[in-house]
């Protein structure tokens, strides 16, 4: 069993025929596909999952905690089934492949005091962005 499902019948969600296949389809690193692209390889499990079945059940786990909507530029939002370790993405300018990135320290600690102007901080989103080897090697 998946880690995305375990955590979800952990929470006591009930888990449809629909549900199971969008969280089998987000399991696995480095997983960011957009909602599109999570229904397309549902219907390959399950023919006749909907669409707004997909894009409900996103919501849902990103309501939950158990999913993170990644936005790294101005196209579709991607969904991260790796909501429970801390990490940042590294984002390829060229073709949009993102990988999760875990560098070491804390991004919390790095805003000294005197620029967080007063603010408590929560949380941190720290996107890395450049081209990745596939696109590097292409002109």
């Amino acid at each position: 069993m998946s880690d995305l499902l375990e955590r979800l019948r952990g929470r006591g969600w009930r888990m449809t025929a629909q549900r199971r296949v969008v969280a089998e389809v987000l399991e696995g690193d480095h997983v960011h596909l957009t909602a599109d692209e999570v229904h397309a390889r549902a219907v390959t499990l399950l023919p006749e999952i909907s669409r707004a079945t997909v894009y409900n059940t996103l919501g849902e786990m990103v309501s939950l905690g158990e999913v993170i909507e990644v936005s790294t530029d101005r196209r579709a939002k991607r969904y991260d089934p790796n909501a429970h370790r801390p990490h940042q993405h590294l984002v390829c300018g060229r073709c949009g492949a993102i990988r999760d990135v875990h560098p070491s320290g804390n991004p919390m600690a790095d805003l000294p005091a005197e620029e967080r102007f007063g603010f408590t901080v929560s949380d941190v989103e720290v996107t890395y962005r450049g081209v990745c080897p596939n696109c590097a090697t292409t002109v």
